[in-house]
């Protein structure tokens, strides 16, 4: 059938590299860390190990299945592949609901730093960040990627520049400044909550790391994906190593734990003791940019999700429509309404439809992160060795402790109580409607009645002009012998339609937003073309052309044109056809007064199935 045209080069390695360094770096680390500082004491760089560990198993296992299993899909097509549509339903949908309530939480957030500047009111605000984060979006990948690039970057410095200045100071080798690591005993020892109080921040941390994965997505719409994921993976050892535990280290040892600076905002304070002069304006505007960096990045995550759920069939397929620029312009601006519904409710509802937002999607990632580490090990033991390029350390013991560790933070938030057992109990609410929205699904689909084929009458003379609807199974042996049959006795004229649906074609599973559209319409046209050459290898007089991908309006401009005798429409069995759950068959039949028969393949063809 020809090979389908590569992903073209949407983010440059220059972008994809910066993405994945300054991805993991959220707003969480520069104000969060004051809180889990105050829980922990001086062992909370303990506890940014712990949960950085955590984070690297889980970007291993992902880079181990995104090189031996390429997928535009990532992990939500894993979990798929290994445990069944349910997990990759549960995936794909858990962690857009994530991104996009913390896109709508990210505005406000932002719109709060701004407010320190200008009084101006913060839900008028957040809604102008989160509409110049979407126009970012909608214009290009490559302008997403280029806003990443320089919010990354801004972050990557600032904390860089931190980790230098701080260690310069608690060295000795700042002016007029001895060495001095007191502050890591003097006030209350290391571990003055008792040891196990190191653990108890995992759960806030490891929220704060949340992030990393995003370069499995966007590797996507690189150049070269597997070897990006596969960097990506590998680097973020040393990133989590030197930004969060390095950091934590250096604001323990510059300030004491329990101060009240520290709790407020611990990076403006360690920069005010060193001596850094307007330490709180540049500060602030460095959380600035990592609130835009992630409102940017997760409007973009939260698109590319919906586009993969649609290309799987788990969405409306208008999600899959993308622009002349190869932007899923329809999923991004679906994504952007919650974003915006989030900032309406926190300024007329906060205490209430806020909250339940927040909380409801409070521990998501947690479990997007076990089904992860399951989906690893499943797949590992159906994976042949010589696709392990990349491989998970120590298989299968880290994989089952990482799950096991994931699963025990999910314990310890019940345990904890307050407002982490509510977000689990919320969370686990969310899951249960994702799941009851995939049963409703799939009931709907499996109970539909086959519809039976209406053929003409016997005794009739056979219809001249035939228009032929099928794109799945139109080169199916049942539709070909069902138009063979047609012609058998008289001479037919046969009109075959394919619509150029990136879904039904299989285009929208393997390919990008940047290049959907000319794969769809090659892949379609290469149908069109093999079932025009058997037909009339067989001389039959056929003729055929794509149509819309929405295969009722491709049906009435076909009926328009060819003014056909009869129609004939093919689609998958009632379980697998997505035309049959939109009756695509029964409106044609009390749409056109003509006959419409009804093939059901049961084999799709073989460039889809393959």
């Amino acid at each position: 059938m020809g090979e389908a045209p590569a992903l073209k080069k949407a983010l440059t390695q220059r972008q994809l590299r910066m993405i994945a360094i300054g991805g993991v770096i959220g707003a969480g680390l520069f104000v969060g860390s004051g809180v889990v500082i105050g829980k922990t004491g001086p062992g909370v760089f303990i506890t940014y190990a712990l949960a950085g560990v955590l984070i690297i198993m889980v970007m291993r296992m992902l880079a181990e299945m995104a090189v031996a299993n390429p997928s535009t899909g990532s992990f939500a097509d894993y979990a798929r592949n290994a445990m069944g549509n349910w997990a990759g339903f549960s995936v794909g949908w858990l962690y857009w609901y994530f991104w996009v309530i913390v896109v709508g939480f990210e505005a406000i957030a932002g719109a709060k730093i701004i407010q320190y500047w200008i009084d101006v009111p913060i839900w008028l605000t957040a809604l102008i960040l989160l509409i110049a984060m979407t126009a970012t979006n909608l214009f290009s990948v490559s302008s997403f990627g280029e806003f990443e690039y320089w919010f990354a970057g801004i972050k990557v410095a600032a904390i860089l520049a931190f980790i230098g200045l701080g260690s310069l100071y608690v060295i000795g080798a700042w002016p007029d400044k001895d060495m001095d690591f007191s502050n890591l005993w003097v006030n209350g020892g290391f571990f003055p909550l008792g040891a196990m109080a190191v653990t108890v921040g995992v759960v806030t941390v490891i929220f704060s790391m949340v992030g990393a994965e995003i370069a499995t997505i966007a590797a996507a719409e690189s150049a070269d994906p597997e070897r990006a994921v596969a960097k990506a993976a590998n680097s973020v050892i040393l990133r989590i190593a030197v930004f969060f535990v390095g950091s934590a280290f250096l604001l323990v040892t510059i300030l004491p734990w329990n101060s009240e600076q520290v709790a407020a905002s611990p990076f403006v304070s360690a920069f005010t003791e060193i001596g850094i002069p307007y330490a709180d304006h540049i500060m602030n505007a460095v959380v600035l940019t990592a609130v835009l960096s992630c409102l940017n990045s997760g409007m973009y995550t939260a698109s590319r999700m919906l586009f993969v759920l649609a290309a799987r069939r788990e969405a409306p397929p208008q999600l899959v429509s993308v622009t002349r620029r190869g932007v899923p312009a329809t999923a991004i601006l679906a994504s952007s309404v919650i974003g915006f519904l989030g900032v309406i409710a926190s300024a007329f509802s906060p205490d209430f439809i806020f909250k339940f937002l927040l909380d409801s999607s409070g521990a998501v990632i947690l479990f997007v992160y076990l089904l992860i580490a399951v989906s690893q090990i499943v797949l590992r033991y159906r994976t042949s060795a010589d696709k392990l390029k990349v491989k998970m350390w120590l298989f299968p013991v880290l994989s089952i402790l990482t799950a096991g560790c994931i699963f025990a933070i999910l314990v310890q938030m019940f345990v904890q109580g307050g407002d982490n057992r509510k977000a689990l109990t919320m969370s686990l609410l969310s899951w249960a409607v994702v799941i009851v929205l995939f049963l409703a699904n799939r009931w709907f689909i499996g109970h539909r009645p086959e519809v039976a084929g209406v053929s003409p009458a016997p005794g009739a003379d056979h219809p001249h002009r035939v228009l032929v609807l099928a794109n799945e199974t139109v080169e199916s042996n049942e539709l070909l012998d069902e138009l063979r049959r047609i012609g058998a006795d008289r001479d037919a004229v046969y009109q075959v339609v394919v619509p150029a649906s990136p879904i039904d074609t299989g285009v929208a599973a393997t390919h990008g937003p940047l290049d959907i559209s000319e794969a769809t319409i090659q892949a379609a046209q290469r149908r069109l073309d093999q079932t025009l050459t058997t037909l009339r290898s067989e001389q039959l007089q056929a003729d055929g052309e794509l149509g819309d991908y929405r295969p009722l309006r491709a049906l009435a401009q076909a009926v328009e044109t060819f003014r056909p005798d009869q129609i004939v429409i093919s689609t998958l069995p009632p379980e697998d056809s997505v035309w049959h759950r939109f009756d695509v068959v029964d409106r044609a039949r009390s749409e056109y007064q003509i006959p419409v028969t009804h093939v059901v393949s049961r084999v799709r063809t073989q460039e889809h199935a393959s």
